[in-house]
Order: structure tokens, then C-alpha cells, then sequence
């Protein structure tokens, strides 16, 4: 089976920088702790080495080989001030603890503004969960919490000056 690309292949080219996790391993297997059915949590992440001219950052974690025909939006958080640069373990919980004030936690593919974990079909295989922070050419978006995963993801598309991605995966035997 042919798997389909990852989200930001359409998207303009950008440099890249590092992000790093102490909970998700860049090409391993996604954590127990990162599964809806386990701890439903979201990582860690540090990133550095991102152009100057940042003026703030996004995280999205997609699973572009969910059966929905175009993926899955687990996380999208936009609006982090350009000072901050680490997310601890948790901080997608929904319930804003360990987010940068004026951070926006929008709604995900699951229709809560959270962290919502793996959760693929039994016996559809292995999935990737792209975690990416996207270093972004403005302060705002403009956007706001009820706005979709997927017009987000656009709007980053072309805001964006740089993005690092580190990618796992989890099946569900």
C-alpha cells in the first residue's frame, strides 16, 4: 500500500530547524503515554535554531494516514510568543496548564481543543504522528479557537518562515 505524503509536501518550502522530545522518539514508536487509549498526552517538545525573524510558533500533530481521506488533525496549538521555545509534557491537556499565555488550543479532528491521542483503526497498520512546530512570520494569526484544524494548517502554510517535524509511529494490532 502506498501511503500518502506528509502535510507539509504541498506546502511552500521553508528552512527547517531542530525540535527535539524527551517523550517521542524522531522515527521510532509513538509512546504508550501519546495513545488516546493510554495516557492521552501530549510530549514534550524544545526547538531552536529557527530564522530570527520569528514572531511566534505553532504545533500541529497530523496523521496523514488515517482513512478519512484527508488525515487527521490530533493537535493544533498557534499564537505561542516568539520567547517561548519548549513545551513540557502536558501542556496540550485542554485545560491550559503549561501553555504560554496567549497561546490558542484549537479544535482537533476529535472536536476538542486538546491533545487527542493515537487512536488508529484496529488492523489498518502502522499510522505517522507528525508533530511540527512551525515558526511563523506574524505575532497573531488572527485566528481563533473555534476556527477548523485544516484551515489552520493553510493559514500556516503560508506563514510560516520555517518548521521542524519529528515523526513517530503507532499501530493497533
Amino acid at each position: 500500500m502506498t501511503r500518502p505524503p506528509l502535510p507539509h509536501d504541498f506546502q511552500r518550502p521553508v528552512p527547517s530547524f531542530t525540535v527535539t522530545s524527551t517523550d517521542v522518539p524522531d522515527g521510532g514508536i509513538l509512546p504508550e503515554a501519546q495513545v488516546l487509549a493510554g495516557g492521552d498526552t501530549s510530549p514534550q517538545l524544545s526547538w531552536s535554531g529557527f530564522p530570527a525573524e520569528t514572531k511566534s510558533f505553532a504545533v500541529t500533530c497530523f496523521d496523514p494516514d488515517a482513512p478519512t481521506g484527508s488525515g487527521w488533525w490530533h493537535w493544533v496549538l498557534f499564537d505561542i510568543p516568539a520567547d517561548v521555545t519548549e513545551l513540557p509534557t502536558g501542556a496540550g491537556s485542554g485545560d491550559f496548564a503549561g501553555l504560554p499565555a496567549g497561546a490558542v488550543q484549537a479544535r482537533n479532528d476529535y472536536g476538542t481543543k486538546n491533545f487527542g491521542g493515537a487512536a488508529p483503526p484496529a488492523g489498518h497498520g502502522p499510522h505517522r504522528y507528525v508533530f511540527t512546530v512551525h515558526a511563523v512570520s506574524v505575532e497573531k494569526l488572527g485566528l481563533d479557537a473555534d476556527t477548523s484544524a485544516a484551515a489552520i494548517g493553510g493559514t500556516l502554510g503560508f506563514l510560516a518562515l520555517g518548521r521542524a517535524s519529528i515523526v513517530a509511529e503507532y499501530e493497533n494490532k
